[in-house]
């Protein structure tokens, strides 16, 4: 049954969908020997694809992979990066960076550190990426002044922002003082550098923002710029969050 090509990448863990997409619209993808356009179907039981001048086959489906990357600061989250800086694809072995199709779920800024879910999975990382499942996200966040009490409660409870209601925050104080807040914030969203943007709003700019956790995945004592293979429990786990299959 043809469908479009970017989600077929997506399930053969060639590409996230997205990384899928830009793909395409570099020109590197072709179906039946033609370069294709966004928007552009196949079936991969009949047609032939092409990626960067290598065809899918059913044997060369790459096997599936789920590792929990810990982020340094100064790496962007993509598989590749047309102005030459370090991306996190480049923090795995050399045998990982090319021929699995591994991404990175969702991003992290290039200046926050923490967790991060790589895979070949499409079908796991369009469910992660979904708005609708609320998948809990912990960040570590030192703000700088004295952060008010009353701006904690308004960010707890949710609050009208660029025309859209903010979901509740579980918002935990460490320390306070006139020159720094240290905080740990649960977040059920992932609006784009939602966390900095806030603080900025309220003129209490971000000094440093780790995550330590999505959901019961934590970094613990994995340490910065190494990875782990998640185990099988926990991708069954994951999976089972978002309604698919526990199979992997």
């Amino acid at each position: 049954m043809p469908e479009r090509v970017q989600k077929i990448l997506s399930q053969w863990g060639i590409a996230s969908r997205r990384e899928g997409e830009e793909m395409i619209r570099q020109g590197r993808v072709k179906v039946n020997g033609e370069i294709i356009k966004l928007g552009a179907t196949a079936d991969p039981l009949h047609d032939t694809i092409e990626v960067d001048g290598k065809p899918l086959t059913l044997n060369s489906r790459p096997s599936l992979v789920y590792l929990l990357l810990h982020k340094p600061r100064g790496y962007i989250c993509s598989c590749s990066d047309p102005l030459g800086r370090k991306t996190v694809i480049n923090l795995l072995p050399k045998k990982l960076q090319r021929g699995y199709g591994i991404h990175p779920v969702g991003r992290l800024d290039r200046d926050t550190t923490g967790a991060l879910i790589l895979t070949n999975d499409g079908a796991l990382t369009n469910g992660l990426t979904h708005p609708r499942y609320h998948l809990p996200k912990t960040y570590l966040v030192r703000l700088r002044g004295y952060f008010p009490d009353e701006l904690i409660e308004k960010w707890r409870r949710g609050f009208l922002w660029e025309g859209k209601q903010t979901l509740p925050a579980t918002i935990k104080i460490i320390h306070r003082d006139d020159r720094k807040t240290d905080m740990e914030i649960v977040l059920r969203e992932g609006r784009n550098r939602q966390i900095r943007r806030i603080a900025d709003l309220f003129g209490y700019p971000v000094i440093s923002l780790h995550r330590k956790a999505i959901a019961f995945l934590s970094l613990d004592s994995l340490p910065s710029g190494c990875y782990r293979h998640l185990t099988p429990w926990e991708v069954s786990s994951l999976r089972s969050l978002i309604g698919l299959s526990s199979k992997c």
